[in-house]
C-alpha cells in the first residue's frame, strides 16, 4: 500500500480527485485540494472548502479566505510562502432554494479525509502547522479539542512539527457587534504574529 502512496503534490491532487472514500464527493461540483510552495514552513489548515472556493477549485478564495488573507498580511506574514488546505476536501451543504449552505462535516467525513492530509503534510513538511477551528483540530489531533483553552499555545503535533490553534476565519464573518468583530480579528492576527515569531526562530 505505501508503494500507491502519492509522493509529490502534483500526484496527491490526482489521487485527491478519485476519492470516494466518504460520500462527499458526490454532491460537490469537484475536489479542492491544498494550495502552496511544495516545502512550505508554515501550513494552515481549515474545515472545508465552502461555495466560492467549490466552485474555482481554489482553498481560501470566498469571504471568509479574504478575511484570513488580510489577518495574515497584518501578522507579517506573506500568503505565497503559506500551504493552505482544508480538513475535508469536499463541500458539504445543504441546498435551500439556489443557495448552497455550509454544513459542518461530521466526525466519520473528518476522519476518513485525514488520510490525505497526513500524506499532504508528509510531502511538504512544515515546520509549523495552524489548525483554523475546531473541524482542522480535530483532523489534526484526532480527537475533539477545546479551542478556547488552547488557543494560541504551542501543541506539539507530531516529533518534527508545533501545531497552533485558532478560530476558523469565518467565524469572524458571523459577528454582527462591529467592536466584538475588531477585537476577535485583532486575536487572530495575534496568534499569526507568534507563528511569525516562531517561524524566524531565537
Amino acid at each position: 500500500m505505501a508503494d500507491s502512496l502519492p509522493r509529490t503534490l502534483a500526484g496527491l491532487r490526482k489521487a485527491e480527485a478519485e476519492c470516494t472514500r466518504c460520500p462527499l464527493y458526490q454532491f460537490a461540483t469537484q475536489v479542492v485540494p491544498g494550495e502552496g510552495p511544495e516545502h512550505a514552513p508554515l501550513m494552515m489548515v481549515g474545515e472545508q472548502p465552502g461555495n466560492d472556493e467549490d466552485l474555482a477549485g481554489h482553498p481560501f478564495v470566498g469571504p471568509a479566505g479574504r478575511m484570513l488573507d488580510r489577518a495574515i498580511a497584518e501578522a507579517g506574514l506573506d500568503r505565497k510562502t503559506i500551504f493552505v488546505t482544508n480538513a475535508v476536501k469536499h463541500f458539504k451543504f445543504e441546498q435551500r432554494g439556489k443557495r448552497r449552505l455550509h454544513k459542518r462535516p461530521n466526525a466519520y467525513e473528518i476522519d476518513r479525509c485525514k488520510w490525505w492530509n497526513d500524506i499532504e503534510r508528509a510531502l511538504v513538511k512544515p515546520k509549523l502547522v495552524v489548525a483554523l477551528g475546531a473541524t482542522a483540530a480535530r483532523s489534526l489531533t484526532g480527537k475533539p479539542v477545546p479551542i478556547n483553552r488552547l488557543r494560541g499555545e504551542l501543541l506539539p503535533l507530531d516529533e518534527e512539527r508545533k501545531l497552533l490553534v485558532t478560530i476558523h476565519p469565518s467565524a469572524l464573518l458571523r459577528i454582527r457587534d462591529s467592536d466584538d468583530k475588531k477585537r476577535e480579528f485583532a486575536g487572530l492576527v495575534d496568534d499569526l504574529r507568534f507563528c511569525a515569531k516562531i517561524l524566524r526562530g531565537p
